[in-house]
């Protein structure tokens, strides 16, 4: 049963964070225009920063349960943005000692991340 909560809390946390995500983009389309995607740059920022503060927060000084956990940085923060999550796990293994690891990671995902767009752009227009 408590899996299935889980499951509810992060489907829950999602259609926030998806919501949230629309919200921020087009208010910076409105402000910023569309020339440059400063609403994905505002988004991945502030995703990143939020998980950050979150998973240190709830780490040292305050305790939750798993679910609002998950909720939060899985539910929430993953729809917002899965940039954050790619910061978070590279900084992660920076702290580890693990620089290599870190800057496969970072640049391994940038490229390959490009790689696997133009692909699918390329498929997808035959």
């Amino acid at each position: 049963m408590k899996t299935l909560w889980q499951y509810l809390a992060v489907g829950l946390g999602g259609s926030l964070g998806a919501m949230a995500r629309l919200l921020v983009a087009t208010t910076c389309a409105r402000f910023f225009g569309t020339a440059f995607p400063t609403g994905t740059f505002v988004i991945n920022i502030s995703g990143s920063w939020f998980l950050g503060f979150f998973l240190a927060l709830i780490g040292g000084r305050f305790m939750v349960s798993d679910t609002t956990r998950l909720a939060v940085a899985v539910g929430f923060v993953g729809a917002y943005t899965t940039f954050s999550t790619y910061m978070f796990e590279s900084s992660s293994l920076l702290e580890q000692g693990s620089g290599i690891k870190a800057t496969v990671n970072l640049l391994g995902s940038l490229v390959v991340g490009l790689i696997a767009v133009r692909v699918g752009i390329w498929m997808g227009a035959r």
